[in-house]
């Protein structure tokens, strides 16, 4: 009988520290920057989970994506628009932004927002949206 928890393709625990995540700003949104805490390439089987800090003043472009977005406002509050709505968000609050939507990030308060989005691994096609 095989033992799933030993099995050579299993997933192996992960562990990484704050200090090891490296933050880039994201070229399509200014005050904007995304830190990769988990993928595929740390071993995630089926999701990435990435941490993403909207400066104070900023704006990220409607825009739509190939693969839904779960996410989990950590700090501060900003405005989320999704298809023809808009929502304020603060922590606390989760989110979900289907496959293909079109939705926008603003903060205008005078805090960084961060919010945690997980994303199912592989290509993710950014489209920007006019208007």
């Amino acid at each position: 009988m095989s033992d799933p928890e030993h099995a050579t393709d299993s997933p192996r625990p992960v562990v990484k520290h704050a200090e090891e995540i490296d933050y880039a700003t994201v070229d399509a949104a200014d005050g904007l920057s995304k830190g990769v805490l988990l993928d595929e390439t740390d071993g995630a089987p089926h999701f990435a989970l990435r941490r993403f800090v909207l400066a104070p003043g900023s704006e990220v472009p409607r825009h739509t994506n190939e693969v839904e977005h779960e996410q989990y406002v950590l700090d501060g509050e900003y405005v989320v628009g999704i298809g023809d709505e808009e929502y304020t968000v603060s922590a606390g609050d989760s989110l979900l932004i289907p496959a293909g939507v079109v939705h926008w990030y603003r903060n205008d308060g005078d805090e960084e927002g961060a919010f945690l989005c997980a994303v199912p691994n592989g290509d993710d096609a950014i489209e920007l949206v006019e208007g």
